[in-house]
């Protein structure tokens, strides 16, 4: 369905708009390039916080995911799984398998098992408020990633802390590489799901960024849940040629998860991987959108989360919560890969995971 944009959710303050801040666009062409540039250049050294308590021994830690079959919430879930063997708790994992009464149930169910803290992956906090201050009222602990618009404290909620990249900065990176990429032509199709803060927001900047030129356009804003692309997105994708065709040059959506069942589409309409339209995504940064990007099959980009560094971060803020200190609120910068830098910076998994020493760094922390 095409999303009519929420007339109650201004765009980002991320000064944009075209003649606001820019002489013409060839200014503007400049700065979308370098800092494209920037953000692609191989990741930089740990920043993050280096000093911290030690190992607070015996905790039961849960794992409410909103959806395991997304590869963003599945990867920090398994990511802080290690981190928490490193650190010596207990640990486990729930699925609120993409539904709001799915997430409930995981929640009331974890609360149930009188865990010393929770993370919630992906679970918008907003939505999820009563759920949540049941927890916060058991005396449990509640971290989140990905549960809202900005990294640290949540304005509405009393989660702890929420670790994420800034949705906005990564959002206006995947409209910024669209206008660098196309050298300021870009007609750009938004795939979003407005049931999650997070996704408004980064659509939000991904709408501005591109409009910022006026050599650029958005075709239109497809809201479409993350958690039924599978069906979807293949009859959308024909759906969307045959009203655009040529026209559509580029895609930007908030999640990989909607490419992994765009290319047969594409395919059966005879379009080449290589060819328009172009996919970027504003995340996670999933194996299977290395692999598309490396492979030039309709994927050129994705803002990849650093899904392990952000596990360990939440562990770490569990457990400066459970010693009587603050969190550290860090937030990771954003990184673009595309086809000239896609097999830099890789983990196990082919994911994002950036080789600056950050295990080390909290082991230490945690005298592990």
């Amino acid at each position: 369905m095409k999303l009519q944009w929420l007339a109650g959710v201004a765009l980002l303050p991320l000064v944009l708009v075209a003649g606001s801040a820019w002489a013409d666009d060839s200014s503007y062409l400049a700065m979308a390039k370098a800092a494209v540039t920037a953000a692609t250049k191989p990741a930089p050294p740990w920043t993050g916080p280096t000093t911290g308590p030690k190992a607070v021994p015996g905790k039961f830690v849960i794992f409410v995911n909103y959806d395991q079959r997304n590869s963003g919430g599945r990867g920090v879930g398994d990511a802080a799984a290690e981190a928490a063997k490193i650190i010596g708790w207990k640990y486990r994992v729930l699925d609120g398998q993409g539904t709001v009464q799915g997430q409930t149930a995981a929640l009331d169910q974890a609360i149930s098992l009188k865990p010393d803290g929770i993370i919630l992956g992906s679970v918008d906090a907003i939505a999820m408020n009563t759920e949540i201050q049941k927890a916060i009222d058991a005396g449990i602990k509640v971290v989140s990633w990905h549960s809202g618009m900005t990294p640290g404290k949540l304005k509405g909620s009393n989660i702890i802390t929420n670790v994420t990249s800034d949705p906005a900065a990564v959002g206006k990176l995947a409209g910024l590489y669209t206008v660098a990429d196309s050298n300021g032509t870009v007609n750009a199709i938004l795939f979003t799901d407005s049931e999650y803060a997070i996704t408004i927001a980064k659509t939000d900047a991904e709408k501005a960024a591109i409009e910022g030129c006026s050599g650029c356009k958005v075709l239109e804003v497809e809201d479409t849940p993350l958690a039924d692309v599978q069906n979807r997105m293949p009859q959308l994708t024909s759906s969307l040629l045959q009203k655009y065709g040529a026209k559509w040059t580029y895609s930007v959506a908030i999640n990989d998860l909607y490419y992994d069942f765009m290319g047969p589409s594409l395919d059966s309409a005879g379009i080449a991987g290589d060819a328009a339209p172009k996919n970027v995504s504003a995340g996670d940064g999933s194996e299977a959108a290395f692999q598309r990007i490396a492979d030039k099959d309709h994927q050129v980009g994705t803002v990849a989360e650093p899904l392990r560094v952000h596990a360990f971060q939440l562990v770490d803020d569990l457990n400066r919560v459970f010693a009587g200190q603050p969190v550290s609120d860090y937030v990771f910068p954003v990184h673009l890969f595309t086809p000239d830098n896609v097999k830099e910076d890789r983990g196990a998994g082919g994911i994002f995971d950036p080789h600056n020493g950050y295990e080390q760094v909290f082991r230490k922390i945690w005298g592990k």
